[in-house]
């Protein structure tokens, strides 16, 4: 295990009606308040009242409309509105691109240039205003990182960035708030879930027991109950383990001690900056393949203990046959969700491949991987996507 310094100090409100600390959590920073949205489902399903409601000592600047695949210029409009309101501090409702476009509008409302310069150099974050988060779809995990993607939609990049002071204040996590989300929502965010798991867990083999023990516990509980959520929306146990298994996978437990880039995420990436494809339906796509394509010897105990441990395989097989029997597994329960496991499903053709291939390696650092990837590797990992 590697040297780490591990340092989340978000505080965590879960469960039913954590919302009416709400007044008092905002308080401290002052009165000047800057709500994030996304596209008005928290108007539909009556949480934006309930928040205005408790909020009626402050005032609120609303910055709705924020993407999927948040673009920097929705950003740069919400960093303009922190100058313009001299806003004290961001409330962030929704899932994880609202709370990502939230972190990077905080630092925006200390910087001078554009808001592209703090996603392409994150050693520009300095100051970031005070960030509280409502989460309205689990998955990214974003409610307890200092991480933030954000996508430019001229540029066709999207990339992650994120401050020492990103992190967020206090992040609220009422699973009721998960109940009325589609099943494709529901579903794309198990599957990010798992796949920040994953991304940790095939990293470099150092004895890492407990993070990969964590990484485990995280997989399991996304097996288990997300196809609970889908088949009864209402679960209240259901959507309670999905989102605090995302949460915990990616509040740094899980990738402590375990150095090197992720190769699934970064080659998404280039996906949704093209396509502005849904993130987790993206990486479910890519995930099985990638799992095939690094199948060699020296990644096969990795490959045996996620057989075993993850999906129950007997330990008695042969290695070979726990590492293709767990990745069929993979793709069954991908398949279980009803979400796509090709890109043609997704209408998305191989126009733009060379170039993805090489942003990918660039941007993600794949060749750094515990299993190195080129962009002819990433090239083909697409190309078996169809």
């Amino acid at each position: 295990m590697d040297n780490f310094v591990f340092d989340n100090a978000t505080k965590i409100y879960f469960g039913k009606d954590q919302i009416n600390n709400l007044p008092s959590l905002l308080t401290p920073f002052g009165k000047n308040v800057l709500l994030v949205y996304g596209g008005g489902s928290i108007k539909r399903s009556g949480l934006y009242d309930t928040i205005l409601s408790l909020l009626t000592d402050f005032n609120i600047i609303d910055c709705a409309g924020v993407e999927p695949n948040p673009h920097h210029t929705t950003v740069q409009k919400g960093a303009d509105l922190c100058k313009q309101h001299h806003i004290d501090v961001i409330l962030a409702v929704g899932g994880g691109s609202v709370i990502d476009a939230a972190k990077v509008m905080g630092a925006g409302a200390h910087y001078d240039g554009p808001i592209w310069d703090l996603v392409e150099n994150a050693s520009k974050i300095k100051e970031v205003t005070p960030l509280v988060t409502v989460l309205t779809l689990s998955g990214t995990g974003s409610e307890m990182n200092r991480g933030s993607v954000i996508t430019n939609t001229q540029l066709n990049i999207k990339k992650g960035t994120g401050g020492q002071n990103s992190l967020p204040f206090a992040s609220i996590i009422d699973p009721t708030y998960m109940m009325t989300l589609p099943a494709n929502q529901t579903a794309a965010g198990a599957i990010d879930a798992f796949s920040h798991a994953i991304e940790n867990y095939f990293k470099a083999d150092n004895d890492t027991f407990m993070q990969d023990a964590i990484s485990e516990a995280v997989m399991k509980a996304v097996i288990k109950y997300a196809p609970i959520a889908l088949k009864e929306p209402t679960n209240y146990q259901a959507r309670a383990n999905l989102a605090w298994a995302s949460t915990l996978a990616l509040n740094g437990l899980t990738g402590v001690g375990k150095p090197g880039p992720w190769a699934i995420h970064a080659i998404e990436h280039e996906l949704s900056a093209y396509y502005d494809l849904t993130h987790g339906l993206g990486l479910g796509i890519l995930m099985p393949v990638w799992l095939g394509f690094i199948l060699e010897d020296e990644m096969m105990p990795i490959f045996v203990r996620y057989g075993v441990n993850v999906w129950g395989i007997d330990s008695k097989k042969d290695d070979s046959s726990i590492a293709y029997e767990a990745i069929d597994k993979t793709i069954e329960f991908f398949k279980s969700l009803n979400a796509p496991l090709t890109l043609r499903e997704v209408n998305i053709d191989s126009t733009h491949f060379e170039v993805m291939a090489k942003s990918a390696v660039k941007l993600g650092r794949l060749t750094q991987h515990l299993f190195p990837l080129d962009e002819n590797d990433v090239m083909m990992i697409l190309n078996q996507c169809m």
